[in-house]
Order: C-alpha cells, then sequence, then structure tokens
C-alpha cells in the first residue's frame, strides 16, 4: 500500500503541464531470471501477452508524458506465475523508479524500458 501511495505522490507531483500523459501503441520491457542470470528483452504492443519462463506478462497501457514523449515512461502490467489465478504483479511500473512499485518475486524482476509508437 506504501509503494501505491509513492507511485501516486510522484505521477501527481509538478505543474499540471507535466500530469498529462499520451498512451503509446507499445513498450519494451526487460525480464531477469535471478536464478540463471539471463536476461530478455520483450516489444510489446498494447493489449498483447508474451511468456517468459513461468511468466505471462499482459501490457495493458504504456504512458509518457505529453509535453515530453521521449521522457519517462510508466507501463500498466499484469504479470502472472505458473498460470496462478492470482497476479504476481497488477499495477503501474515507471521506468526511472522500478524499485517504487516493483513486482515482488523471488525468481524474476521485470522492468519497463520504454514506451514506443
Amino acid at each position: 500500500m506504501i509503494r501505491i501511495a509513492a507511485l501516486c505522490a510522484v505521477l501527481m507531483a509538478g505543474p499540471v503541464a507535466a500530469q498529462r500523459a499520451i498512451s503509446e501503441g507499445g513498450g519494451d520491457l526487460r525480464v531477469l531470471d535471478k536464478v540463471t542470470g539471463q536476461t530478455t528483452d520483450l516489444a510489446m504492443r498494447v493489449g498483447e501477452s508474451q511468456k517468459v519462463g513461468a511468466l505471462l506478462i499482459t501490457m495493458n497501457d504504456c504512458r509518457v508524458p505529453a509535453d515530453n514523449p521521449t521522457g519517462d515512461a510508466y507501463a500498466e502490467l499484469m504479470v502472472t506465475y505458473r498460470n496462478e489465478e492470482t497476479p504476481t504483479f497488477s499495477g503501474w511500473m515507471i521506468a526511472s523508479a522500478p524499485a517504487l512499485n516493483a513486482m515482488d518475486h523471488p525468481r524474476y524482476d521485470v522492468w519497463v524500458m520504454q514506451c514506443s509508437t
């Protein structure tokens, strides 16, 4: 809950113009398997799901600041481990601050790298 409050504070900080964001068509993610040390880069479209190892990752949205489209990306993701009913992660991740609302999993880490058109 503290992570969500901190995420809201970051997103609402700054001038009103900086709060406007535009949705892009997709984004790039990086997945780390902490057991093997292998990283996998994914280029995903909004609404698409991809499987990496035992994870199923769905990108629901990817946004950038309207006044700086090359600026900080943030994506809404849902990550499921081994077809479990409850997602391992569901929420927003910020590219510049992945630890702010990080996926808590003993084997995998997921980061947002950037949004793309």
